[in-house]
């Protein structure tokens, strides 16, 4: 009998059960999936604002800029992107420490993820969601970035007690005292208004930061981690997909169409502008028709302002509303106008004295 040979690195023996090959297949169909994500939102979203028509449709597609479409979808989403990041290191961290025998990235494709993330990238994502996230998620994000110290030092330094006792233990009792002093004011308000789930996600993940530094039941760590990240998987193309179909694309405009002057019949046409061609002022007006209206027949047209979301809650924090991101709260908006009347469908009046 010979002598086998050297084996490649991370081979198995001959005898060996076969390593299938769960993580290669999963990136595959994760990498053929995730482009056309984007793609089917753009779709859809297109589909919704044509009322379900087909030749609407068709027209948007012909007049609608990707550069216009893109930009709409990476605003919207931009939040996204550190949740998937972060949630994926927190699951895979927690599967790390726990049942390190069954942390393989060769099978799993959380492990692959995490084995592949570098710190730099969690670091940005963390900074990213900062800025994007509203305050009232905010606490969220610290409990997440604590627990990736955690278990990132848990996983790197085994044998180092000074360093996990310091970074595991006592900096989220730290943290979390500070963000009680901080946002205690915030939670009472909300508690006194009857805001229920703004006082959980502004008091209870500063508790909750000391929960997950560590690691959990060996047996039900694959278990659990594999359930939750199929929860993740599921639910947060569900709420991009809800955010994203209440984005605007167009921009809404109010058309004073009538004959040319002195005839005095004028018809005000709010919806949202299409495109402008050399003889056509193309529209979508808010019953969802396209009007195609002579550019000899448009008066006037005024830019209307979007479609603002109401604040549900009255909290603040220190003066931050809850329902602000920073970029929200630092960054100089324009001050609100009156908004004219044109663009509820209505002919402004003569100012009075006018006319003959």
């Amino acid at each position: 009998m010979g002598v086998d040979g050297p084996r490649p690195l991370g081979s198995r023996p001959s005898g060996g059960p076969p390593r299938r090959p769960g993580a290669r297949q999963g990136q595959q169909w994760l990498l053929t999936l995730l482009p056309a994500f984007p793609v089917l939102l753009l779709v859809l979203r297109l589909w919704q604002l044509s009322r379900q028509d087909m030749p609407t449709m068709l027209l948007l597609v012909q007049y609608v800029t990707p550069l216009g479409l893109l930009s709409a979808l990476l605003i919207a989403l931009v939040w996204a992107f550190p949740l998937v990041v972060l949630g994926t290191a927190v699951l895979g961290s927690v599967l790390r420490v726990s049942a390190p025998a069954r942390f393989d990235p060769d099978r799993s494709l959380l492990a692959y993820a995490t084995a592949r993330t570098p710190g730099w990238v969690l670091a940005a994502a963390s900074v990213l969601a900062a800025l994007t996230w509203q305050m009232r998620f905010l606490p969220a994000l610290l409990m997440i970035v604590l627990w990736l110290i955690g278990l990132r030092v848990r996983h790197r330094y085994p044998d180092r007690a000074d360093l996990l006792l310091g970074l595991g233990l006592v900096l989220p009792l730290l943290v979390g005292l500070a963000a009680y002093v901080w946002l205690a004011p915030a939670i009472v308000a909300a508690l006194r208004h009857g805001e229920l789930a703004t006082a959980a996600l502004l008091g209870v993940p500063p508790a909750a930061a000391v929960v997950l530094t560590g690691p959990i039941p060996r047996r039900s760590a694959p278990l659990l981690t594999q359930l939750a990240s199929y929860v993740v998987a599921a639910v947060v193309p569900l709420v991009t997909g809800t955010v994203f179909l209440r984005v605007p694309l167009l921009p809404s405009v109010a058309v004073e169409v009538g004959p040319p002057p002195p005839a005095a019949a004028v018809e005000v046409v709010p919806g949202q502008a299409i495109t402008v061609t050399d003889r056509m002022t193309i529209l979508l007006d808010q019953r969802g028709r396209v009007r195609f209206v002579p550019n000899e027949q448009v008066r006037a047209q005024l830019l209307c302002p979007g479609p603002e979301r109401l604040p549900v809650s009255g909290v603040t924090v220190h003066g931050w509303p809850v329902e602000q991101t920073a970029l929200d709260w630092m960054m100089p908006r324009q001050r609100p106008e009156p908004v004219d009347g044109r663009c509820s469908g209505r002919l402004e009046a003569p100012p009075a004295g006018a006319g003959g």
